[in-house]
């Protein structure tokens, strides 16, 4: 049984496959989109319409990238906030055209330097907390790698979460977590125990639905079980209306967490 630290390490494996594997593996007669309308477009960021099963559907992923290149190209995959303005630009057209949305979520966290300060990060992730939880169409996150802290969530507010058994979901990573608590960031796998990161805590605390089990070794088995259930989902969440879905996206964030008045 792999602890919480090997699994961190397993999310943040180079060969694990990134969002654009899944997109690719998933969605056919894929438009990949691009920009904010404001300032540039983040490659940490993709997003498009694509078809599942003949179903138009929006899809946006954070990408990690494949190749020392890509990974500088896509920054890691921590995006700019012009990537989180970027995905609530496609959201809102997928909400007026009435198409689910499906976001892949690989991050170690939004990228924290000066630049990105400078150009409104906070601001831009807290905008797409607020409009997604109103956002009338269904929406569904599968985090594939690591979901890391105000990044991750920046694509979260979801009907459905979903997690990949390898998968990490944690407000801070547990170096960080380490650094502050114990002032040894060595100390990052008794912070990674004491986090409760794993894809196995997050169904328990209810933060997502289901987990995944990974088939890398059948990748393209495992994009069509997961093609399906999606496609499940979608029919079966198509069936309320768009504010019923705002107002269970709401009460589903609204019952987490468990706490004891004194």
């Amino acid at each position: 049984m792999m602890t919480a630290y090997e699994k961190l390490l397993a999310a943040r494996a180079q060969d694990r496959p990134t969002a654009r594997a899944y997109i690719e593996g998933m969605f056919t007669e894929r438009t990949e989109l691009h920009g904010d309308r404001k300032y540039a477009d983040d490659a940490a960021i993709i997003g498009g319409i694509g078809e599942l099963d003949g179903k138009p559907v929006t899809f946006i992923g954070i990408e990690r990238g494949r190749d020392l290149q890509e990974r500088i190209r896509c920054n890691f995959g921590c995006p700019m906030p012009e990537g989180y303005r970027k995905a609530l630009r496609l959201m809102k057209q997928a909400e007026k055209f009435h198409r689910p949305i499906v976001c892949f979520v690989d991050t170690s966290g939004a990228y924290c330097g000066e630049e990105a300060e400078e150009r409104g990060q906070g601001q831009a992730i807290a905008d797409n907390l607020m409009q997604m939880m109103g956002m009338e169409t269904p929406i569904i996150t599968i985090v594939i790698g690591e979901g890391g802290s105000g990044g991750a969530l920046g694509l979260s507010v979801a009907n459905r979460i979903y997690m990949l058994e390898n998968a990490v979901y944690s407000v801070i990573s547990p170096e960080g977590c380490a650094s502050i608590l114990w002032e040894d960031a060595s100390k990052a796998a008794d912070a990674a125990e004491c986090l409760k990161i794993t894809a196995d805590d997050m169904k328990r605390f209810g933060v997502a639905e289901d987990v995944i089990i990974e088939n890398f070794d059948a990748f393209d088995v495992m994009c069509e079980d997961l093609k399906k259930r999606l496609l499940s989902d979608i029919q079966e969440m198509e069936r309320f209306s768009g504010k019923e879905l705002s107002e269970q996206r709401y009460a589903r964030f609204r019952k987490l967490g468990v706490y004891q008045e004194i």
